[in-house]
């Protein structure tokens, strides 16, 4: 399985290798052959930064990596002519570069270009005429070639989106599928193994949201790409729900971990509502990447809504309805409604009390036993849980 994540990691960077690749060969060729540079080793290098193998802020890059490169050149060359090389000359000259790029810029990029550059400058390549200039102009030849790269031999954005997105659908609904099996099973471990594997997807959640970036910046700079523009809407409106998506999926299976360790009821629809949630899920990653509205993935959603049954059924099973429900309100939102009208559609669970009840009674299930001794609090679950207005009850009491 780990060979088969690198693979798996490979194939999707096989793009930026590429364009990293095609771009620091032209670099070269036209600051040496084109500029008449003897050895414009900024220029290939410039290109490895600007683009990378990682995702996301390409034109920035390029940007501080030109500045920065220029920062470290120019006051290298400057100080080094005047004071010459030496120990206590490399630390006067990277502290003074590394801080004129502070002042300019936060951008972290901007300051570790200025400081190893003037450590080039004060060490390997002492100023000789115009030789600042040069690296300069390298630098700048570099980043021009990276975004041509990106530009001429681009990644489909729309592609690039949907690999990244496969992710987090494929994510959430193994969580809903296993805490599903884990009720039917009333199996605590397996309740766990979810748990454990929706914290893991931190990663994919990162990862989309950087492709998507990417994917945003392939399509403005690339004249091949532009018309690919709408294809990415729909996972824009997607990311952030998604990601609150998991957040809950997590809440919802360690909250299962209590409720089949102790003596807890579960309503007998949960599981079903579970896996019918999961389906819709899986149909909405389908949906976005054929490029099609989500329509059938949005009343998927709505029946599993629609299916609920009123009832209390004690504290934990109404923490897992209630994010349930907020899982529900999420991927409405990803397939492009309005919060207010996704909430709107979840039905009441509230039902009135029995006979001779009063209405503030304590929560519980059929049998009339609750479980509030269980409530355990776990901030890195909760932490920006998209809640419907039941489920951010349920949640401050799960963070007591």
């Amino acid at each position: 399985m780990h060979v088969h994540q690198r693979l798996t990691r490979l194939r999707l960077m096989a793009p930026s290798i590429a364009q990293c690749a095609v771009g620091a060969a032209l670099a070269w060729l036209v600051a040496k052959e084109v500029l008449g540079h003897p050895s414009p080793f900024f220029a290939p290098i410039a290109v490895v930064v600007c683009v990378g193998v990682g995702l996301g802020q390409r034109l920035r890059r390029a940007v501080e990596l030109v500045v920065g490169v220029s920062l470290g050149v120019g006051v290298g060359d400057l100080l080094v002519s005047w004071i010459g090389s030496g120990v206590w000359q490399i630390a006067l000259v990277v502290a003074l570069a590394m801080a004129v790029a502070v002042l300019l810029d936060s951008g972290s990029l901007i300051v570790l270009q200025a400081g190893s550059s003037a450590v080039l400058v004060a060490t390997l390549l002492p100023p000789t005429g115009l030789g600042g200039l040069n690296r300069m102009i390298d630098a700048l030849v570099g980043g021009l070639m990276g975004l041509t790269a990106i530009a001429l031999l681009p990644a489909s954005p729309s592609g690039l989106a949907k690999r990244h997105a496969m992710g987090m659908f494929g994510a959430l609904a193994d969580a809903l599928r296993q805490v599903a099996e884990a009720i039917e099973r009333n199996d605590a471990a397996l309740a766990t193994r979810a748990l454990e594997a929706a914290r893991g997807s931190h990663t994919s959640v990162e990862e989309f949201k950087q492709a998507l970036e990417t994917s945003r910046e392939i399509a403005t700079i690339s004249p091949l790409h532009r018309h690919r523009r709408p294809r990415l809407e729909g996972y824009e409106k997607a990311a952030v729900p998604l990601d609150h998506a998991l957040r809950n999926a997590r809440v919802l299976a360690r909250r299962a971990i209590v409720a089949l360790d102790g003596s807890s009821t579960l309503p007998p629809w949960l599981p079903y509502a579970l896996r019918d949630l999961a389906e819709a899920a899986l149909l909405l990653r389908d949906e976005l990447a054929a490029g099609r509205p989500p329509e059938r993935s949005g009343l998927a959603v709505l029946s599993v809504a629609s299916r609920q049954v009123p009832g209390r059924w004690g504290f934990s099973a109404d923490v897992m309805i209630a994010q349930l429900r907020s899982i529900i309100v999420d991927l409405l939102q990803a397939t492009g409604t309005e919060r207010e009208e996704a909430v709107a559609a979840l039905p009441p669970l509230d039902v009135p009390p029995p006979p001779g009840m009063p209405p503030d009674a304590p929560p519980g299930g059929p049998s009339g036993s609750g479980d509030e001794g269980d409530r355990t609090p776990d901030e890195k679950d909760l932490a920006g849980a998209n809640v419907t207005l039941m489920s951010q009850r349920s949640a401050k009491v799960e963070r007591c």
